[in-house]
């Protein structure tokens, strides 16, 4: 068991007191792996999706404040945390991942899936091909971006560094995009599972020649085409849904998608503020269960 940040504070012990299975399913010649909280019943599924280049435990603290409600599971995407790697990664390929990881957990028809930044992506890419068997998905501070915005990325997350011990390795733990965070029990956290250990010392869990496979204009696309219930969750300070984006994605949907801002968080938003996360997904969720998904304006 990972010995806690001294800082962590008593209701982080508490949800990470409450442990998932953990679970591989194969789709398509790899391996994926996913944790998965509660019961098996009648209750329906919640997936959560991590961004570019994490892995499932980024939702350790995050998943548990759901299960009264879903059953719930995080997944490693391919290429990232404990799941396979790939030749090549395509965005297809990851949408059958999300629904076989949904399947695998008996999770069925009318699941959620929530998506964090290129986790969105692949959220956003699930609903559009599967939609008609989703309830509906979250996007949590996931870019749709403008035709004409300028915007400059890099290629690959970053090359894998061998560290000669553990500890070294979770000292060097930085966010990407970078972002200050002041919790740093939770960096610490998220570092100590982000790391194999390999001959001669600890590298980071993640395939360095991982390229993302989402092009600007079809997650557009996507959007348009979008076969359930959407919701939006952003950060109010990030530098990746900029006051622009946020706004073009605003003018792209309709009354009936809820579009809410969490104050005092940057792009990993669920890091910054986790309780203001948990209350306006579980908010926005409730809303779901009691609401006409296409009100008129």
């Amino acid at each position: 068991m990972l010995t806690l940040h001294p800082d962590a504070p008593d209701w982080f012990r508490r949800v990470l007191a409450i442990t998932p299975q953990s679970r591989f399913v194969e789709v398509e010649g790899c391996p994926i792996h996913y944790l998965l909280w509660g019961d098996e019943g009648d209750k329906p599924g919640l997936l959560f999706v991590h961004g570019n280049g994490a892995h499932a435990h980024w939702w350790d603290f995050i998943a548990p404040f759901f299960i009264d409600q879903f059953r719930v599971a995080a997944m490693d995407l391919s290429g990232m945390g404990d799941s396979g790697h790939r030749a090549a990664y395509d965005g297809d390929c990851y949408a059958s991942e999300l629904m076989s990881v949904i399947d695998d957990a008996g999770f069925g028809d009318g699941a959620i899936i929530v998506g964090h930044s290129m986790g969105g992506f692949i959220t956003l890419r699930t609903g559009a091909l599967h939609g008609d068997r989703l309830t509906g998905i979250v996007l949590a501070d996931a870019p749709i971006r403008p035709p004409d915005y300028e915007w400059h990325s890099s290629a690959p997350i970053r090359r894998r560094k061998l560290y000669p011990d553990f500890e070294s390795a979770v000292a060097r733990f930085r966010l990407l995009p970078p972002q200050p965070c002041a919790n740093d029990y939770i960096l610490d956290y998220i570092a100590r599972h982000s790391l194999v250990a390999v001959e001669g010392g600890w590298m980071w869990k993640f395939d360095e020649h991982f390229r993302s496979p989402f092009l600007y204009e079809k997650r557009r696309d996507d959007f348009k085409n979008l076969r359930c219930r959407c919701g939006v969750i952003n950060a109010d300070q990030s530098s990746v849904v900029t006051p622009e984006v946020g706004s073009y994605m605003f003018r792209m949907l309709d009354e009936s998608v809820p579009f809410v801002t969490v104050p005092e968080t940057h792009h990993h938003l669920f890091l910054d503020q986790p309780l203001a996360f948990v209350a306006a997904l579980r908010t926005m969720l409730a809303e779901w269960r009691h609401s006409n998904p296409h009100r008129g304006r």
